[in-house]
């Protein structure tokens, strides 16, 4: 186990794959939300070769490890990938049967090949019925200047940004202010209740933005139309990426050009941070499913230009019978939510 934060977290700056899922405050926010926690490492020698943050998730169907977009391992050995995972999952099983989990739950990190796919069959892995966190991304590299940004944005997008920039009843906030959560919440209830999808809780933005708040990386943009508050996004800015994560745009303005500007500033703001690479969070292919209730999103995060990025799908390692009833679940749900 890992215990330094500094380790962690030097050790994830010079890695190319990894999202803020595997990082130190991630793991923080779990164990606010009382979920069991393990940050290993896995060494040869003293060497630190990959890293992983292991979560234990307890529901009444079932109680699982979850590896989050992991485990992230160092740019020059992807290939003892296998004897990585092997090493892994010997001590997962351990901590599973411990802890009575009935199955175990990677969301890889890993480029989808093949090759990477195989290594989780080879090891007796199967497919999850669902996934826990997106399996492909839309990101865009930010090193370039603001006119080369714009000038690869789709011609669409950019027109809307710019109508939105001359628009003088068109306002955009930045806060870091704890006390702006509700707000950004407000808004998000009312988007779910038409969109008709379940919503985090209050409780879960809250204990999010506290645990990235306290090491300056998270910030809330707000959108104002003609005043009223319309539109706002959490952005998490770590290990020099930005991380597009929750959104919120109230449907009577979908109409009004807010999120254009909106994202156009928290690219700028990641940019001002130091931040290489801006992450939309998920992708879908709207080309291959236009019904996808993710096509409209991926669409206009298209737009900004970018290039998208897959990972291996959702992986399960099961320990025991009762995983078949949390996959008979979690196909039902997955139907139900068109997805």
């Amino acid at each position: 186990e890992i215990q330094n934060k500094k380790i962690w977290e030097d050790f994830l700056l010079n890695c190319k794959e990894k999202t803020f899922l595997q990082s130190w405050n991630w793991g923080e926010f779990q164990q606010k939300n009382k979920n069991k926690i393990w940050r290993f490492g896995i060494f040869e020698n003293n060497d630190l070769l990959a890293i992983v943050l292991v979560i234990k998730f307890s529901a009444k169907r079932s109680t699982f490890l979850l590896v989050p977009h992991g485990p992230v391992v160092k740019n020059t050995i992807q290939n003892i990938k296998y004897e990585i995972l092997k090493i892994l999952i010997k001590k997962l099983k351990k901590i599973a049967k411990k802890e009575k989990a009935s199955f175990i739950r990677f969301s890889p990190i890993w480029e989808r090949t093949d090759e990477n796919t195989k290594i989780f069959s080879s090891l007796g892995f199967r497919l999850a019925p669902f996934h826990s966190h997106p399996e492909a991304s839309w990101k865009l590299n930010i090193s370039l200047s603001e006119y080369e940004l714009l000038s690869q944005m789709r011609k669409t997008t950019r027109y809307l940004l710019k109508k939105a920039q001359k628009n003088k009843d068109i306002e955009i906030i930045k806060s870091s202010s704890y006390n702006d959560i509700e707000l950004f919440n407000k808004l998000h209830l009312e988007v779910s209740e038409t969109q008709k999808f379940v919503p985090f809780s209050l409780n879960y933005f809250k204990k999010e933005f506290e645990s990235f708040n306290n090491d300056g990386q998270i910030s809330i943009l707000f959108a104002k139309y003609k005043g009223e508050f319309a539109a706002a996004s959490y952005v998490i800015f770590w290990s020099n990426i930005g991380f597009y994560h929750h959104a919120a745009l109230l449907p009577k303005y979908h109409k009004i050009p807010l999120a254009y500007l909106l994202q156009w500033e928290a690219i700028k703001e990641a940019k001002n941070r130091g931040c290489a690479l801006y992450d939309f969070w998920g992708y879908i292919d709207p080309k291959t499913q236009p019904k996808h209730p993710w096509a409209g999103p991926t669409l206009f995060k298209m737009g900004f230009g970018g290039q998208k990025k897959e990972y291996v799908k959702t992986q399960d390692y099961v320990i025991s019978p009762k995983y078949w009833l949390n996959y008979i679940i979690e196909v039902l749900r997955k139907i139900k939510r068109g997805l």
